[in-house]
């Protein structure tokens, strides 16, 4: 069902939309006003009709637009992973990125977008380092802005998250970030600045986390800098169950979510009544909620803030777009690439990854397209038909149970693909029933008739080949199995972490062996008893197989045949949902299984190997010096696949630049740790993060990452000429240096012109140099042009108490990657 926003009248427009928005809040009672700032449910805001208040509907993000459910029907655009978007560099892109955003929410009826998620990559153990954007504040913060201003194009909040100083995962509810003042202005705040302040975001949403010994939802930050300094006039929405107590009433923050039962509501009237909170703090909010309101266009008598839509954008053609221009060719010996196909008999294709590829993170980001396409689905539509293409597995990557394939299973009930759900009663009527076609089931905060005592699962399930297969569930509670008419399960299943995205998407499990011949069908049921009460509604319940490898050396002989065999061996490595998630830090940077022994013995036969990483963040790469090519095809959405098959056959450019340096070793990596001590996560590497820290390592001998933050080649050849700059600049002014470009190649490309400034004679700590700004350009063969890269203020400066300027000169480099540049003069700060 398509859900359309109403386009209320406009009563009145300009400076008196403020007073009549803090009128229409005081007429409320203080009960009102108190139960506006709790949600009414998990997903959306209380109506006031009296008053023509409409809910407001919020929904994740950062990569799709979900809705108010888990539910595969309701499928969304699944865009790739806020670390591919940031490695297309490209403003442009992230604008249009946001804008799909935009009106899949519209579509689905959804006001706000719970994203962009701007943490920096502090540590590439950090869980949700493929939902962040860079490791670099600067970029990270022009593609925010950007990101914001295409969703609320569409009429549509979006919410920068998560603020702040939430890098890391481990212990994300009580940890205490330990943050000096310096580097939290000039690194984590400065990250989301410009969203504020030129993106101008209607939301922004606070941390689980503390900050300098004060909860997030409650820390002084909410007010300065960002409702004082950037002058944000929004709404500061919790994440979910992110406020603590009453005294987050007494900070900035407006929204407690999810609702209808928090840590406000009758205990936030009381503060008010007894004057623990101010009255005045409540009318606030209150303003700001209506003001959101208004501007998405759910009150009465105001005009939304975008009344008239742009014309609708190619939500998977904006997919495929982002997939490719984020490609990072990170090696291309002998040239290797881009394949020509018309010169190719067979390629081999290998990898768990290549056949089931990762296109999104684990988590809250997680959502449901209507279709996606694999890498070895992209290349075999790709290739022309005199092109033998084979298959081959070559190490497992998925580990625990993986949904069925929704093809091979079997609705007893409508006899169409899928399963038979039904919700019953304590006394076993059924209260309705759905007919689904995944077998992985979310519900949180919606879809589950009230009064239901027990889910009850059932399908068919059909073997592709024969042999042993572990089939499963995997829930928390009390459950039973049933697999061809036995009960081979009924017990509760427990949940040891107290991590909510493991219980959505990695629950506890429950295995059994079942022989099979190929197309043999098996009946299926489970019976599922709800809680008697739970504190957050969410129940997750997977049906599935896991794979299963008796002999791993095996596998990966049969990949090496395939190599052997054929003109091209293209390997698709990657993790899994157990490794890059919401909710849990990585322990490592390795690929998971034998998938490290299969790239070496594949480039072992075969010298023309291309491996594709597909992953969210950074892995170690043992074998890196042994193969022809590296490309980095991140957690590419939807349409991975085909915008894999557009970059290797050459039918496209691979335009991405890594907006994170990726190490050698996890021992080379400077700063590392995302797990607090005594509850403390100390960023006692100061203004040292990514790539400084790499160059601030590497100025005492220490190691070099394998591929520096800015890196990525193309399949044509750039120069850049003599910058032009000028001599001198007034502090608090910005700059703008033009670099002459040139496409020295055969054919069209891509080049990202970066610019860092560097002080080597500085009263006070600096890094060896930081980017400053950074331009796209995209050349035809033997094309020239200037572009402009604009230098503002602020990377001159430096935080101390406030915001100040130390005069003299700035060294200015410009090149390809920070490991890539030369002097182009100096700028003296007068």
């Amino acid at each position: 069902m398509t859900i359309t926003h109403e386009t209320r009248a406009p009563v009145s427009t300009g400076i008196d939309v403020d007073r009549r928005i803090g009128e229409l809040a005081g007429r409320l009672s203080l009960a009102q006003q108190v139960q506006l700032l709790t949600g009414a449910d998990v997903w959306s805001t209380h109506a006031i009709a009296e008053i023509g208040l409409g809910r407001i509907v919020l929904s994740d993000g950062p990569a799709g637009v979900r809705g108010e459910d888990f539910d595969e029907r309701h499928d969304s655009i699944s865009l790739p992973s806020g670390s591919a978007l940031a490695a297309t560099w490209s403003t442009e892109v992230a604008r249009r990125y946001g804008a799909v955003l935009g009106q899949e929410a519209r579509r689905k009826g959804v006001h706000v977008v719970l994203g962009p998620t701007i943490n920096l990559h502090r540590s590439p153990l950090g869980g949700r380092h493929f939902e962040c954007m860079s490791e670099d504040p600067r970029l990270t913060a022009t593609l925010a802005a950007a990101y914001v201003g295409g969703v609320q194009s569409r009429g549509v909040g979006a919410t920068p998250k998560h603020f702040i100083a939430n890098d890391a995962e481990t212990d994300r509810f009580t940890a205490d970030s330990v943050v000096a003042e310096r580097p939290l202005r000039e690194l984590y705040l400065a990250a989301f600045e410009d969203a504020i302040t030129e993106a101008k975001a209607w939301l922004v949403m606070s941390s689980y986390n503390s900050v300098n010994g004060t909860t997030a939802s409650e820390n002084a930050l909410l007010e300065t800098p960002l409702s004082t300094e950037w002058g944000f006039d929004g709404v500061v929405v919790s994440d979910w169950t992110g406020v603590r107590s009453v005294a987050a009433a007494n900070a900035h923050q407006d929204l407690e979510m999810p609702g209808p039962v928090g840590h406000w509501g009758g205990a936030l009237l009381a503060a008010v009544e007894d004057g623990r909170v101010r009255r005045a703090a409540i009318l606030a909010k209150v303003t700001r909620i209506l003001r959101l309101a208004a501007r998405v266009g759910v009150l009465d008598g105001f005009e939304p803030a975008v009344a008239e839509l742009p014309a609708e954008l190619d939500g998977a053609a904006v997919a495929r777009e982002v997939a490719v221009r984020s490609a990072v060719l990170l090696r291309n010996e002998n040239n290797l690439l881009p394949l020509d196909a018309s010169a190719l008999k067979s390629v081999a294709v290998i990898g768990h990854n290549a056949h089931h590829a990762r296109i999104q993170g684990g988590g809250s980001a997680t959502v449901m397209p209507k279709s996606t396409v694999s890498p070895l689905d992209g290349l075999r539509a790709a290739l022309p038909d005199g092109v033998a293409v084979s298959y081959s597995r070559g190490a497992k990557v998925a580990e625990g149970l993986q949904e069925f394939a929704r093809a091979d299973l079997r609705n007893p009930v409508s006899n169409v693909p899928g399963m038979r759900v039904s919700f019953l009663n304590a006394a076993g009527t059924e209260i309705s029933a759905e007919d689904r076609w995944a077998s992985h089931l979310i519900w949180f905060g919606a879809g589950i008739p009230k009064g239901t005592a027990t889910i009850r699962i059932r399908t068919q399930w059909t073997a592709r080949t024969a042999g042993v297969h572990h089939l499963g569930i995997g829930t928390v509670g009390q459950v039973s199995l049933s697999i061809g008419g036995t009960e081979v399960f009924n017990a509760e299943l427990e949940d040891g972490t107290n991590v909510l995205g493991a219980a959505l998407f990695s629950p506890p499990q429950t295995l059994h062996a079942v022989t099979a011949e190929a197309g043999q069908a098996f009946d299926i049921e489970a019976v599922y008893q709800m809680p008697q009460s739970q504190a957050v509604p969410l129940t997750a319940i997977l049906l599935g197989e896991e794979t299963v490898v008796a002999d791993p050396e095996a596998e990966i002989a049969d990949a090496v045949a395939a190599a052997r065999a054929a003109d091209v061996a293209i390997v698709v490595v990657g993790t899994n949902s157990a490794i890059e998630s919401e909710g849990f830090d990585r322990t490592d940077l390795d690929l998971p299984g034998h998938q490290n022994a299969l790239v070496a013995a594949v480039a072992a036969a075969n010298p023309r190997t291309v491996v594709v990483v597909n992953s969210g963040s950074p892995v170690v790469m043992p074998w890196r010096d042994s193969v022809d090519a590296i490309l980095v095809g991140w957690f590419g959405g939807q349409e991975f696949g085909t915008a894999l098959a557009d970059v290797l056959l050459g039918g496209q450019e691979p335009g991405g630049r890594l907006p994170t340096s990726w190490p050698a070793a996890l021992a080379d990596v400077p700063v590392l740790n995302t797990t607090p001590v005594d509850g403390k996560l100390v960023y006692s590497e100061g203004i040292h993060i990514g790539y400084r820290a790499w160059l601030k390592q590497q100025a005492v001998g220490g190691a070099s990452p394998a591929y520096p933050f800015g890196h990525g080649l193309g399949y044509t050849t750039f120069s850049l000429g003599e910058a032009n700059l000028p001599l001198s600049a007034r502090a608090g002014s910005g700059v703008v240096v033009h670099v002459p470009v040139a496409n020295t190649g055969s054919r069209a490309g891509r080049q990202v012109v970066q610019v860092y400034l560097a002080r080597t004679e500085s009263a006070v700590e600096r890094p060896v140099r930081w980017l400053a700004g950074y331009a796209t350009v995209h050349l035809a063969a033997g094309g020239a042009t200037t572009v402009q890269v604009t230098l503002p203020a602020r990377a001159f400066a430096h935080y101390d108490g406030g915001w100040q300027f130390e005069h003299g000169r700035f060294q200015v480099l410009v090149g390809t990657s920070v490991a890539q540049l030369a002097p182009a003069g100096d700028i003296a700060l007068r």
